[in-house]
């Protein structure tokens, strides 16, 4: 599989160090609110790509962390009246039904990062014993970036065009507490009213960007195979990750990097006073969250992507096409009576294309065109086709939309005796041509929630 490797700039051909077996780190939400419909975008294409790793037969160890100490997090605590433990348990059960909804796989970890002190602790430690970092006046412990050559060498910049570009750093150059104002806390020194832990250096709590690094260490090992998350993380946030990984560990953090484009809505960025901010919850709760799965991968992850409720309705008719095929070849699995094989072939065909698409940096666009052009030949060809064929047209859409994680709300309903009594009778009347009778009986099916349409092989029923 080729894969956009952020670091190099270029695809490489996605080789695990341990053949058969990926270490995936995702980074996880911070779990202070709702999230929102970009927060969706990583989510769902990281578990696409996990998707289809296992689908071609590999182990995916799959690490995505839970935020749940931050500064966003006190805020939100503080403006309640409540502890941040209280907001970050709320939000992140929260975030679990959110994930649930969109059909994302349960991570192989889940780490919450105050579980994880003791290991922050003792990276922090490494740190100031190889001289990466120190203890400022204040307790607060910095990295120090010119202490690591590398630095920059994901986001392709140097220092001091980091230090000009970035306005938090240029706030810094008074702050004399540090050795130099690119240096980033790894450790911060407890202050009034905030949570604290106990710690060599003072009460304190950690830096974002430690927690990320110490999970994965622990759950991972020194090296992983792919580091994945939103444009918006590749500086400071990983670039930060791999200084302090790579200066405590000696090592390789990541030998791949994966990041996803930005989201806008309807062509702007999205922003709470722009009045265009959107939670997936508030999406979900009038499209459903299949519809959003499905918009995240109508698009390269790698480009931005646009939100528009056109384009949202778009996808949930889309989708209602790819069930109301499935449909129909269960109810034409029921019913063969063809003989040609010729449904089989294109079956192969559109797993070949589905798999070059993936396999060629997850082009998830591609691969939803290689299952509509499946649904294509199912609509054309299912009425002659023998049964051996249907069933492998059934069992490729099923395989093939499972690799996408859609089609995960299908109904297989049984058909209840006293509608299949209605059905029966409608088919005497209508053989009785007492077409009124015929039209009250399919009247009194779609009340009950059933809609009829006669084919060539008897009534059809679909659960509406």
């Amino acid at each position: 599989m080729q894969i956009f490797n952020t670091m190099s700039r270029q695809k490489e051909e996605f080789i695990p160090l341990t053949p058969g077996e990926y270490r995936i780190y995702v980074c996880g939400p911070t779990v202070y609110n709702y999230i929102h419909i970009g927060n969706a975008r990583p989510m769902v294409v990281f578990d696409t790509l996990r998707r289809y790793l296992e689908y071609r037969g590999n182990k995916v160890l799959y690490v995505s962390n839970i935020t749940d100490i931050d500064d966003k997090l006190i805020k939100k605590a503080q403006e309640e009246g409540t502890s941040m433990q209280e907001v970050a348990r709320r939000f992140e059960g929260e975030y679990q039904k959110d994930a649930e909804g969109l059909n994302v796989k349960k991570p192989t970890v889940q780490p919450r990062a105050t579980e994880h002190i003791e290991e922050i602790l003792g990276l922090v430690a490494d740190l100031i014993k190889t001289g990466h970092a120190y203890q400022a006046a204040n307790g607060d412990v910095y990295f120090r970036v010119k202490s690591d050559p590398g630095y920059g060498k994901l986001s392709h910049l140097n220092l001091d065009d980091l230090e000009s570009g970035n306005r938090a750093l240029r706030s810094q150059l008074a702050d004399n507490l540090k050795e130099d104002p690119a240096d980033f806390a790894v450790w911060k020194a407890a202050k009034p009213g905030e949570p604290a832990w106990e710690s060599p250096y003072g009460m304190g709590r950690p830096g974002w960007h430690i927690e990320c690094s110490a999970m994965s260490r622990k759950h991972l090992g020194n090296t992983i195979d792919l580091h994945a998350g939103g444009q918006d993380l590749v500086f400071p946030h990983h670039e930060n990750e791999i200084a302090q990984s790579e200066c405590a560990n000696g090592c390789t953090f990541s030998r791949y990097w994966m990041h996803n484009g930005f989201l806008n809505i309807d062509n702007q960025k999205m922003s709470k006073s722009l009045n265009n901010f959107f939670t997936v919850r508030e999406i979900a709760e009038q499209y459903g969250y299949e519809p959003i799965r499905y918009f995240m991968l109508t698009a390269g992850y790698r480009m931005p992507l646009n939100y528009t409720i056109a384009l949202i309705e778009s996808c949930k008719n889309s989708l209602e096409r790819l069930y109301t095929c499935r449909e129909n070849l269960d109810f034409a699995l029921a019913h063969p009576h063809g003989t040609d094989a010729t449904l089989a072939e294109k079956a192969g065909q559109a797993r070949e294309k589905f798999v070059a698409a993936m396999e060629d940096d997850l082009n998830t666009p591609d691969a939803l065109a290689a299952i509509f052009d499946l649904v294509k030949d199912i609509n054309t060809l299912s009425d002659g086709a023998d049964a051996p064929s249907l069933q492998a047209a059934a069992d490729t859409f099923d395989e093939l939309a499972g690799v996408l994680g859609l089609l995960y709300n299908r109904k297989t309903d049984a058909v209840p005796p006293e509608i299949t009594a209605l059905v029966e009778a409608r088919a005497a009347a209508k053989k009785a041509k007492n077409w009124a009778e015929a039209d009250a009986l399919r009247a009194r099916l779609a009340d009950a929630g059933w809609s009829v349409m006669d084919t060539a092989q008897g009534p059809q029923l679909t659960k509406l």
